[in-house]
């Protein structure tokens, strides 16, 4: 069982909170949104998912347990 990532495009505005707790899973283009770069990541980085999920401040991102 993994995780899916999903984001709200029109609630994210670029704060890169996410790209902080997660590099290897998000990045802030250069428009300003977030790029999910796996979107089903793999379980040794869930803790920063995780975290990235929690502290958006928009609440942008969510998980989707497969």
């Amino acid at each position: 069982m993994g995780i899916r990532i999903e984001v709200d495009r029109d609630l994210c505005q670029g704060h890169g909170v996410c790209e902080s707790e997660a590099p290897e899973v998000f990045e802030v283009g250069g428009d300003h949104q977030v790029v999910v770069l796996d979107e089903q990541p793999p379980e040794e980085l869930r803790p920063g998912v995780d975290l990235a999920v929690r502290y958006c401040p928009t609440r942008a991102l969510g998980l989707v347990e497969d």
